[in-house]
């Protein structure tokens, strides 16, 4: 009996923790209504780290289970590219457009411009792997090829960065010691950065044809040209970083106006001006929720359409958003202009277990869409209406 009586109790602490969910979910969802131009879910079977536009309607995603995992391109619904009528539109739903398979994890994946290539990598090693996306004739995504990486780095995974050009070039490395130019056809090396230390990076990125960024764990940054030999620009760690403290970067598009947001597992933020990277232009203390973070955890991005706008995701199960132009030149703290709480909202805890948001990404052109993933396989694409502005 007293068996029988424990398992109805548990039986009925999971209806109400159930009862209690729906409740919250429900709640989330009429409010969505107000905060939400358009909100649309789709769910992988396994989780992706990785989110990379192949298109301005089409992305490409893949898991990072240690063997075995899906590689597809999916079409985003067609009601969020509908200008007037969206209640008329009746394609609502993601679409498998290609897929394929991999024979181990994709922890960082890149697109090369004008061609239907992508180049991936498995975090175990640097060495790179090609893949064609297919087209109309073919489904069918398939591994071309592969890019030897640096031996010195054979244990670190790459960072990947790519432009347009002729032939196509892919700019790589997992530490900035090993950075280097690669031709894709022939695997080639163009150029290679000679930095002075060998740190872990966080993030490699083109602000122009030929001039990129390699952004260290440490928070310093290298700024050089694959156009000469000369010895890059380098940015120390932002004033008082702690030595523990892991950074990451990115940069907004175009060198004239470029500007380079570093940060750190702690929360704090700095931005600083491409051409004078000494100094912090502005910084500040966001509210993220504190938690160990490996290097592929954490996502800082510039919104591409949407000045002054930055998003954070990693800490936690939520993507933040935060408008820049409120930030000063003393540390202060800083509240997002919105939060993203779908994917904790849509599935709870599991044995203890939160959900984490694996990777972010906004929509190239139009300025407060953005994509999201999490570790429960959930992707969502989000239209975000900034209450701020509304109220005004």
């Amino acid at each position: 009996m007293r068996t029988t009586g424990s398992e109805t109790s548990t039986q009925r602490e999971r209806k109400m923790e159930a009862s209690q969910f729906e409740d919250i979910l429900d709640d989330w969802f009429i409010e969505s209504l107000k905060t939400y131009k358009d909100l649309h879910v789709y769910q992988l079977e396994h989780p992706t780290q990785v989110i990379e536009w192949t298109s301005g309607k089409t992305v490409c995603v893949a898991g990072y289970a240690p063997s075995h995992n899906e590689f597809l391109e999916l079409r985003l619904p067609l009601k969020l590219f509908a200008d007037e009528n969206k209640g008329l539109c009746a394609e609502r739903d993601f679409k498998v457009a290609h897929g394929g398979f991999t024979d181990g994890p994709v922890r960082c994946l890149k697109h090369v411009p004008g061609t239907r290539c992508v180049v991936s990598n498995d975090g175990r090693s640097s060495d790179l792997q090609l893949w064609d996306l297919g087209g109309d004739d073919s489904d069918v995504i398939r591994k071309t090829g592969s890019i030897e990486g640096s031996r010195s780095a054979a244990e670190s995974g790459s960072r990947i960065a790519a432009r347009l050009s002729s032939p196509p070039r892919v700019l790589h490395g997992a530490r900035s010691s090993d950075v280097r130019l690669s031709e894709l056809t022939s695997g080639r090396t163009l150029y290679t950065l000679e930095a002075d230390s060998a740190d872990p990076l966080t993030s490699l990125q083109f602000v122009s044809d030929s001039v990129f960024l390699a952004g260290c764990c440490n928070g310093s940054v290298y700024v050089a040209d694959t156009r000469t030999s000369d010895a890059p620009q380098l940015s120390p760690p932002p004033a008082s970083s702690a030595p523990s403290a892991l950074w990451w970067t990115d940069a907004s598009e175009g060198l004239s106006s470029c500007r380079l947001v570093r940060l750190s597992s702690s929360g704090r933020a700095v931005i600083s001006d491409l051409r004078k990277l000494g100094g912090a232009v502005s910084q500040a203390q966001l509210e993220v929720q504190s938690r160990r973070c490996d290097l592929d955890d954490v996502t800082v991005s510039w919104a591409p359409a949407l000045d002054d706008c930055v998003a954070v995701s990693g800490f936690s199960g939520v993507v933040q958003i935060f408008d820049t132009s409120l930030w000063r030149s003393e540390l202060q703290e800083a509240r997002p202009l919105f939060v993203h709480r779908g994917h904790t909202v849509s599935s709870p805890p599991e044995d203890g277990v939160p959900v984490l948001v694996t990777r972010h990404v906004w929509h190239p052109e139009l300025p407060r869409t953005l994509l999201s993933a999490a570790s429960d396989g959930s992707v969502h694409v989000w239209d975000w209406v900034d209450q701020s502005a509304a109220s005004s």
